[in-house]
């Protein structure tokens, strides 16, 4: 039987939209095992100092729930310092029912992380990321302008001005010029 070997430096994030609760658990060289617990606000300065805090303790994993959107923003942050998160589904760390609290959350997913027992999610690199922002704007922005068309299309047919009837494309340079 193979036993999971267990991380030296594990830092456990938990993110929220105003503030990202962290717990690191730290075995030093003598066996001795420390926990440091820190909280960072919502702002940029408060992620670039939660990303320099955790560089500093040189981690071997840092872990945070995936809630919504708010993990982007820290896990940027620490890609920038060179130190790579792991995503985690929510589902996957729920705590025993009955009292949470963000600082308890925060060391419950550095002690699995710890234990090896997270499996993060495919989180795409940087450029692919940005591309995806990319690609999906424009798909957002094609899909306003079949909208307004359609609507341009129903206002004129509400009107009584079957454009339809008279021109092969309602949105040619023809029929542009009838509307203006």
């Amino acid at each position: 039987m193979e036993l999971i070997a267990l991380h030296k430096r594990v830092i456990g994030l938990d993110v929220h939209q105003a503030q990202i609760t962290a717990c690191a658990i730290i075995e030093d060289a003598d066996g001795t095992t420390r926990i440091e617990q820190r909280q960072f606000g919502a702002f940029k300065r408060d992620r670039r100092a939660l990303a320099d805090w955790a560089a500093a303790l040189s981690p071997d994993e840092v872990v945070m729930e995936s809630t919504g959107i708010y993990w982007k923003s820290p896990y940027a942050a620490l890609e920038a310092v060179g130190i790579r998160g792991q995503v985690v589904n929510a589902r996957h760390v729920k705590n025993v029912p009955g009292r949470k609290t963000d600082v308890g959350d925060a060391q419950w997913l550095a002690t699995l992380s710890r234990a090896g027992l997270l499996r993060g999610s495919f989180v795409p690199p940087a450029k692919l990321r940005e591309l995806r922002l990319i690609s999906r704007q424009r798909q957002k922005l094609v899909g306003q302008l079949a909208s307004e068309k359609n609507r341009l299309h129903k206002v004129l047919t509400d009107g009584g001005i079957r454009l339809g009837v008279v021109v092969s494309d309602l949105h040619g340079q023809s029929a542009r010029a009838m509307v203006k």
